[in-house]
């Protein structure tokens, strides 16, 4: 497993918490569910990215 894409998964989350800490305190509680929704769909693209990559190299190995 790459560290690289771990920092980048939590790097992601850190900015994502950040952001919506912010915005809750402003009283813009639809914006910071919004930022963080969006925060998911990033890092399951990135995941769904990876396991794609993994299917790829077991069909590789196996000829399938």
């Amino acid at each position: 497993m790459n560290v690289d894409l771990l920092l980048k998964i939590a790097g992601i989350g850190i900015l994502i918490a950040v952001l919506h800490q912010v915005l809750s305190k402003a009283g813009r509680e639809d914006q910071a569910m919004m930022t963080s929704l969006a925060g998911i769909v990033i890092v399951l693209t990135v995941v769904v990215k990876e396991i794609s990559n993994l299917f790829e190299t077991v069909r590789t190995v196996f000829n399938l």
